[in-house]
């Protein structure tokens, strides 16, 4: 009697521990196979995305690159002078003629630029003449600003009578037109002298030597460094 119940809680132990075991073995099992579907379903998620982005990536338009060398003329919006300017003074200016790449404009006509001062110095601190040179800083397309690293513009007096005007980068002289202001102001002689670039500018010289550039003046600057602009 005895051995037949103690056979029976024997057995009864036995099935408990075996049932036991089951259920971690299955909880362990559904344990696993979550954490598996989660790091698929992320990874999936991850791969979705990197593709969306290089996808993107492939259809966005490319910037357009305008080389060295490039040619930029503009019109000054306002008078600079080399003794009413000072060294390190921005002016504004416009894009006088339309910059083109394999005959798209990327810079266009009436886009505003920013220049800057290099040197002003009036005729009485400069060995009887005067200096003024300028080069852009900025130029604003599609609502966007980009720095400009450009060649000078500068023209200098060393005497009576005597004037010179020159854009230095890129190659040298690249042509100037050169305006005598006579009578006191009234009227303007302007001659031409195109060097080998090809370039114009425009420049003033006063009666006291001075160098005075009044609003549109054009000048003409070159690219120094390849200017990269978004394309839409």
């Amino acid at each position: 009697m005895l051995r037949s119940r103690f056979l029976l809680v024997s057995l009864s132990l036995g099935f408990l521990l075996a049932l036991s075991g089951c259920q971690k073995a299955t909880d362990q099992s559904a344990s696993t196979d979550s954490g598996t579907s989660d790091s698929s379903s992320g990874s999936s998620s991850n791969s979705g995305s990197s593709s969306k982005s290089s996808l993107r990536a492939a259809l966005s338009p490319k910037p357009i690159t305008v080389p060295v060398d490039t040619t930029i003329s503009v019109v000054l919006d306002e008078p600079i002078g080399s003794k009413t300017s000072s060294s390190g003074q921005n002016f504004s200016a416009t894009i006088a003629a339309p910059v083109e790449v394999n005959g798209r404009v990327v810079i266009p006509k009436g886009a505003r630029a920013t220049g800057i001062v290099r040197d002003a110095k009036s005729a009485g601190r400069f060995k009887g003449g005067a200096v003024l040179s300028v080069s852009l800083a900025s130029v604003t397309v599609n609502d966007a600003n980009y720095d400009l690293q450009t060649s000078d513009f500068t023209q200098t007096s060393k005497g009576k009578g005597k004037r010179s005007a020159e854009m230095i980068g890129g190659g040298g002289v690249a042509g100037a037109l050169i305006g005598g202001l006579a009578g006191g102001g009234k009227g303007a002689a302007i001659g031409a002298a195109v060097g080998a670039g090809g370039g114009t500018a425009g420049a003033g010289l006063t009666g006291n030597r001075e160098i005075a550039w009044p609003a549109e003046t054009p000048l003409t600057f070159k690219l120094l460094q390849p200017l990269e602009i978004k394309s839409r």
